[in-house]
């Protein structure tokens, strides 16, 4: 299998064990951790091909119904392993191993925004559970995610201003939705690094836990989406909400509500979801987003980087 995300070829290892995460389904919940904990989990090459395959993993997976993306010791993500000293935003591409000044190649893929653009696409929930320092793309890798909980102690910068770069992962576009404009600016000028107490109050987070409590948390979250819920509707739902975030009317909106609520409302899912409402039972959903996604997905036009 290979992993395609927007022109970048990677061999996809499809192995129970990578390099750089480790890749757990339990009773449909699937935990990726970021597994460089000497480097508090500094990103590199190998981990943006790990997470890649592991994304495309999941989403041909139907026994995975959500995902959580958390970290191995003290730390989420310390941001772009810098062992290279000066050099690591030079000439090569360390996340793709392209040469940045090679002929033909006027820009390089940021493997930030590789990671994200997948995630954008992805057809499960994903919940990151920040246990600690999240940084440059250790917090931006998150912005693609549903929904994003902290530990009392987590700590987050958008520090690019400070080392000389700027934002990536696709980040300009997804901060401010999240947080707005002002804030955004704020903290990207700044570069400063702040507790989980200012990203829970300016909304970056959800919800700030005790350590201990943070992965229970995540895993109950989940829980609730792969008990309760039709797979089929979660991956249609989660792409409707995104890719709505660029809609410039709501009747582009009313097109696929339209045609999402025909679809699904034909379905096998649709009957069981009523007579398991009207009979008090748990429904038993049969459809399934790796072979059931309705004729007009998807509705969008596929970006070229160019």
């Amino acid at each position: 299998m290979r992993s395609i995300a927007k022109g970048v070829v990677f061999m996809s290892t499809q192995k129970s064990e990578y390099q750089t995460i480790l890749y757990q389904v339990e009773a449909g919940v699937l935990t990726i951790t970021l597994n460089r904990p000497e480097q508090l989990n500094a990103f590199n090459g190998p981990m943006l091909k790990d997470l890649l395959d592991a994304l495309d993993r999941a989403d041909a997976d139907d026994g995975v119904r959500a995902i959580i993306v958390t970290g191995a010791g003290r730390g989420f993500c310390a941001g772009a392993d810098l062992s290279a000293g000066g050099d690591t935003f030079k000439a090569v591409n360390k996340f793709t191993g392209e040469a940045q000044d090679k002929p033909g190649v006027d820009v390089h893929r940021d493997g930030g925004g590789l990671l994200t653009l997948r995630i954008f696409d992805l057809k499960k929930p994903i919940i990151a559970a920040i246990n600690g320092p999240a940084v440059g793309v250790g917090i931006t890798m998150t912005l693609a995610m549903d929904v994003r909980l902290a530990a009392e102690k987590a700590r987050v910068g958008f520090v690019f201003a400070r080392r000389g770069i700027a934002p990536e992962a696709c980040s300009s576009w997804f901060l401010p939705r999240i947080v707005g404009i002002a804030k955004s600016l704020e903290w990207v000028y700044s570069g400063r690094v702040f507790p989980a107490a200012e990203a829970l109050e300016e909304k970056l987070v959800s919800a700030v836990y005790p350590e201990d409590e943070l992965l229970p948390a995540a895993r109950a979250l989940a829980r609730e989406i792969a008990d309760n819920t039709a797979p089929l509707s979660i991956a249609l739902s989660r792409q409707m909400l995104w890719k709505m975030l660029g809609a410039d009317h709501p009747m582009e909106a009313h097109k696929i509500d339209s045609r999402a609520v025909q679809a699904l409302g034909r379905s096998a899912d649709a009957r069981e979801g009523v007579e398991s409402f009207l009979e008090k039972r748990p429904a038993r959903f049969s459809n399934s987003p790796s072979s059931d996604m309705p004729a007009f997905y998807p509705w969008w036009r596929e970006r070229d980087f160019s």
